[in-house]
């Protein structure tokens, strides 16, 4: 099976000449954000303290057009609802990205600093959030 990034596509392409996208669905997103809930609340050390805020939280999936909304509490992503578009309401830390790369970095197959620089993740909350956020990523 293809990996999921363009590139992937593009070799793909290059060596047979079939196009197979591939594009991750809203069950892989809230499974990735499930999974992503378990590794936080294994944290330890610094990572632990930045997982242990307790603050709302949006992702907008963005090839989807969908918002997963909740919270980040305990040290665990508590999803609460799914609603299409971006978010409606502003939450204190907010993520936008594909579908593709919320199930790559959950996976370790996209590391969060590369993604954020080159603008396929964007991440917005407060500033101290931000820095203690910074020990997760």
């Amino acid at each position: 099976m293809p990996r999921r990034y363009p590139e992937a596509l593009r070799d793909h392409v290059r060596l047979c000449g079939t196009v197979v996208i591939t594009m991750a669905t809203i069950q892989e997103c809230r499974e990735a954000l499930d999974r992503l809930s378990g590794n936080l609340a294994r944290a330890e050390g610094g990572a632990h303290g930045a997982a242990a805020l307790d603050r709302s939280l949006s992702c907008h999936i963005t090839d989807l057009d969908q918002t997963f909304t909740g919270r980040l509490e305990g040290g665990r992503i508590r999803v609460d609802s799914l609603t299409p578009g971006p978010p409606a309401a502003k939450a204190e830390i907010r993520l936008a990205m594909t579908g593709d790369d919320l199930v790559a970095l959950v996976a370790g197959e996209l590391k969060f600093a590369k993604a954020w620089a080159s603008g396929r993740v964007r991440l917005e909350a407060g500033f101290r959030d931000l820095l203690r956020l910074k020990s997760l990523l």
